[in-house]
């Protein structure tokens, strides 16, 4: 069963911050592992899709309202080895 995503409220820090913290939460998280990042830096809804693009990550879903920004990370479950 999946369990809900944990929280990262990111809000009053500005970039690179918000991608820094974001990354090392994917980077420790388990294979599906889920975090909701909260920021109100307009600069992270550009940093951090860019950061999860050059590690791998997903984005799931970003949500804006004004320049409050959610955005739902994954970390991709691990490859299966083909049998």
């Amino acid at each position: 069963m999946d369990q809900d995503p944990e929280i990262l409220d990111l809000t009053g820090l500005k970039c690179p911050l918000p991608a820094l913290y974001a990354r090392r939460w994917l980077e420790r998280a388990a294979p599906g592992g889920r975090v909701i990042v909260l920021t109100d830096d307009p600069m992270a809804i550009i940093d951090v899709p860019h950061m999860c693009h050059q590690e791998g990550f997903c984005v799931d879903a970003i949500d804006r309202d004004g320049e409050r920004a959610r955005m739902l990370l994954v970390r991709p479950e691990l490859s299966r080895p083909i049998s």
